[in-house]
């Protein structure tokens, strides 16, 4: 039997990854939301690029939902390319990166404290320069993480932007939702899409639709796609889809809908009904599809930790998918470990 990949490895790391963050990290939270609530911003912006830019979208819709404070992304260029400065007194600015070293992702956090945010660092290098350029650091302690796709460090930059967004807004029922979360996703590791394997054998396109939370796992669905298995997806709202892309949807295209148990269940599966009218061929995660094919899923009774189940399902999903291809999912074409841009 050939050796697992380190992608492999680190997924089935994932549940513990996660125990050891809600184990250590209390204090350092607790901290971080008393400042959040002192600071009480009207406005909160993100910095990150790649899966730390989809954990940041996933922190959006956790934030505008529960917290009801506006988020916005800020492009890390702005600040590392035009030099622009952003008045942001009463903002809060959280920047997110594994390596803590992109120099865009750096620059674009100092620039946001000039302007007068309270910056926040999470990273899983406690001493990177994001770490020293950030006024509070949570350190989310996924460990070393060897695969070029990140996994682990992705799902424990969510936990860790839902436990400071627990305690900013003292919400007992997340964290209570977080404290139950390692044990649902070792049961969502061992989900078996194998179905979804079969239908998108011979195709090198296809759709993932989400809304809300899981859209920002559609987009980092898609992006592992492309980087483990070299093929083209694109992540769309369920209802950006039919203003457009729908219009190349034949007869067998391959579409997965990631359906969390939330306000937006019944539309996003209604729409991957509808789809199937289309002649696509479409795997969701509900059981409240009636055409569309059902996938496996853990619910977590959470609706801001749902998704988090969904991805860690969909992880194993696709690095069992490249090796099917014949692809090592450890080592993507033109992919390094750490990208630094400017």
């Amino acid at each position: 039997m050939a050796e697992p990949s380190f992608m492999q490895r680190e997924i089935g790391e994932i549940p513990d990854a996660v125990e050891a963050l809600l184990a250590n990290s209390k204090a350092a939270l607790s901290e971080a939301g008393k400042t959040l609530r002192s600071k009480d911003p009207v406005l909160l912006a993100t910095v990150a690029r790649g899966s730390s830019d989809h954990a940041a979208s996933y922190f959006k819709y956790a934030v505008e939902l529960s917290a009801g404070i506006p988020v916005a992304s800020l492009g890390p260029s702005i600040a590392s390319i035009f030099g622009a400065k952003l008045k942001l007194d009463r903002a809060a600015a959280i920047a997110i990166s594994q390596s803590g070293k992109s120099p865009d992702i750096v620059d674009m956090a100092k620039s946001a404290g000039a302007g007068g945010a309270l910056t926040i660092a999470l990273t899983n290098t406690a001493g990177s320069p994001l770490a020293e350029a950030s006024d509070i650091v949570i350190d989310i302690m996924a460990g070393v993480e060897r695969s070029v796709a990140a996994t682990k460090t992705f799902v424990t930059s969510v936990v860790a932007g839902l436990l400071l967004l627990a305690e900013w807004t003292e919400n007992g029922d997340l964290r209570a939702a977080l404290d139950a979360l390692p044990a649902q996703l070792e049961t969502a590791r061992l989900c078996d899409w194998t179905s979804l394997c079969e239908a998108l054998d011979g195709h090198e396109s296809l759709f993932i639709l989400g809304r809300g939370p899981a859209l920002a796992i559609a987009n980092e669905a898609a992006l592992k796609f492309k980087e483990t298995c070299a093929v083209h997806a694109e992540a769309y709202s369920s209802a950006e889809v039919m203003h457009g892309p729908v219009s190349i949807v034949g007869r067998g295209f391959p579409i997965l809908a990631l359906i969390g148990r939330d306000a937006a269940e019944k539309s996003v599966a209604g729409t991957a009904d509808d789809l199937v009218g289309k002649g696509a061929r479409v795997f969701a995660t509900s059981a409240t599809v009636r055409q569309a094919r059902q996938l496996p899923f853990v619910a977590t009774g959470h609706s801001l930790t749902d998704p988090l189940a969904l991805v860690v399902s969909f992880y194993s999903f696709i690095e069992a998918f490249a090796r099917r291809r014949g692809l090592d999912p450890d080592r993507p074409t033109n992919l390094k470990k750490v990208t630094e841009t400017r």
